[in-house]
């Protein structure tokens, strides 16, 4: 079975009302115009989950959220629930980015938890998983890996044909820094047997490269025979950049 590449953006905390529409306009226009081969998303700051909703309406670009909330509902201030995402037609979500874990503490119970928690929704997590420069340098990169994902792959059980996986390298996000594309498709290929270890279905989960892809490298890394996409950060909020990016995974 060919896996479908895909690619998506992560704004992270940036955007305003007249940048965003300006960006989104600027890609729907020109994949109406080219419609991709792979699938594309953009993962937006949940203040702006409404007014994405309404600008990607009818184009091929898919919405998704940056985060949730592993409880259901209650009192949590300034928590989003899985169902509120629904309720702005969000198909994906990040969890367990590796600034969620480094800057909120999140555990790779949280993580699960959450995965879990969007699943129940009708809703794709995307597994960020990923090795700090310590944990490389120390070898532990497929061992952290592992784990992580682990967790979720526990949790989520039979469901684990339904999430999205992205290795993101720590030591790569925002840095310019990229893991090689050997080094990147290494990774990813022990991603893919554990994943394949659980069922045949696991097997063809798409797992994205998300350590400071761009459109200089795309082509490269996209080549790799288990890198299925990329999870974009910066380049994503440049329309020229993102759409290089999307057009890379026409090639391969």
């Amino acid at each position: 079975m060919t896996r479908q590449k895909f690619v998506a953006g992560n704004w992270k905390m940036n955007g305003s009302l007249q940048a965003n529409a300006a960006l989104l306009q600027a890609i729907c226009r020109a994949l109406a115009t080219d419609p991709p081969v792979c699938r594309v998303a953009v993962a937006v700051p949940a203040p702006y989950l409404a007014q994405a909703r309404q600008l990607l309406e009818g184009s091929v670009v898919e919405l998704g959220a940056q985060d949730v909330s592993r409880h259901e509902q209650g009192a949590y201030t300034g928590e989003v629930s899985a169902a509120m995402l629904g309720d702005f037609a969000v198909r994906h979500c990040l969890v367990g980015h590796s600034e969620r874990r480094q800057y909120h503490g999140e555990t790779d119970a949280v993580v699960a938890a959450k995965a879990q928690r969007l699943l129940a929704h009708g809703i794709t997590p995307i597994v960020c998983v990923g090795e700090t420069l310590a944990e490389r340098e120390a070898a532990q990169t497929q061992a952290v890996v592992a784990r992580q994902l682990g967790a979720v792959l526990d949790q989520v059980g039979a469901d684990a044909e339904r999430i999205i996986v992205a290795y993101e390298p720590v030591w790569a996000i925002g840095t310019g820094r990229t893991a090689s594309p050997q080094e990147a498709q290494q990774v990813h290929a022990g991603v893919r047997a554990q994943l394949a270890a659980v069922s045949a279905l696991a097997a063809q989960v798409p797992v994205l490269y998300g350590g400071s892809m761009n459109a200089g490298n795309a082509a490269e890394l996209l080549a790799q025979p288990d890198i299925d996409g990329g999870l974009i950060g910066g380049a994503a909020l440049k329309a020229p950049d993102f759409l290089k990016i999307i057009s890379a995974a026409r090639i391969q």
